[in-house]
């Protein structure tokens, strides 16, 4: 299991270049790729989103690349440019009368005179970048499992106290008949004796009316999901693969039975130990969310 947070960095050197990647994650619901690029490199964009994408499946991720040629670097001329400065030098030169000579110190000096030379991307360039991206992913991956390892041990401890509770809901649920046996004898005693008159209690329809009253707060079928839900939820905590939905839907699960046992029963400590469970599944529901 992995985090969706993380942090990497890559680098690469060549020739006349070096690259240097940084890559950081963080929770999302979805894979949501932000690059910073330099211009040279937009080419590279659609290939470096299939790159990230075949090693990342959920979170927001800014990828930062920065690229340097540091072999010698070739200039270009602006030519219009250059040839319409001259010109009006010239011009200011006759139409005032004035003296001295264009130099190339001036011209220089003229903004966008010169830009270095568009080279394009070589095989070595794009095979570059390429490489640090995969140490940066590589180095990203490293953190996401630390991440994740820790995650899944603190979610194993909620879902200890989350099976903890079962068993005193089973047990609290066991007695429920009887307590309803007693409670309508009691109450059928109290409005007797209100009334002043005496009257036999049929045990027949009395067994009827428990069985009906434990009938409608049956929860074992809830008990069983719910002991289901928490063995499918530990053996999800040991996948290696993308099992954060997986994990967000059980969590759903376990919530919702939870809320049954709740409707279901009167008993105080049954009532007690599934709210204790739907605390600890909110607590799951937040450490979910940072995972992939």
């Amino acid at each position: 299991m992995k985090s969706m947070t993380g942090f990497g960095r890559g680098a690469a050197n060549g020739d006349d270049f070096t690259v240097a990647v940084e890559i950081k994650t963080v929770n999302n619901r979805y894979l949501d790729l932000h690059f910073r690029l330099s211009q040279e490199l937009t080419s590279l964009e659609t290939s470096i989103r299939r790159q990230v994408s075949a090693r990342l499946s959920r979170g927001r991720v800014d990828i930062n690349l920065n690229f340097e040629r540091t072999g010698a670097t070739a200039y270009e001329l602006n030519r219009p440019l250059i040839a319409g400065y001259v010109g009006a030098l010239r011009d200011m030169q006759r139409e005032f009368n004035l003296a001295g000579e264009v130099d190339v110190n001036s011209v220089a000096r003229v903004p966008g005179a010169l830009a270095a030379a568009r080279e394009g991307l070589s095989e070595a360039n794009t095979a570059g970048v390429d490489r640090a991206i995969e140490l940066a992913l590589d180095d990203l991956e490293r953190m996401r499992e630390i991440e994740g390892a820790a995650l899944a041990e603190e979610m194993r401890v909620r879902l200890a106290k989350i099976e903890a509770e079962v068993p005193i809901i089973e047990t609290a649920a066991a007695g429920l008949v009887d307590a309803y046996r007693q409670r309508l004898q009691k109450r059928i005693a109290e409005m007797v004796a209100r009334g002043g008159q005496t009257i036999e209690i049929d045990s027949g329809r009395l067994a009827q009316e428990v069985a009906y009253l434990a009938d409608r707060s049956d929860i074992s079928e809830e008990l069983a999901r719910l002991r289901s839900h928490i063995e499918q939820f530990r053996s999800a905590l040991e996948i290696d693969s993308e099992v954060g939905k997986r994990l967000d839907f059980l969590l759903q699960e376990l919530n919702r039975e939870a809320n049954t046992v709740l409707a279901k029963s009167t008993d105080i400590s049954i009532k007690d130990a599934a709210l204790a469970i739907k605390a600890e599944v909110e607590k799951l529901r937040e450490q979910v969310q940072n995972v992939e």
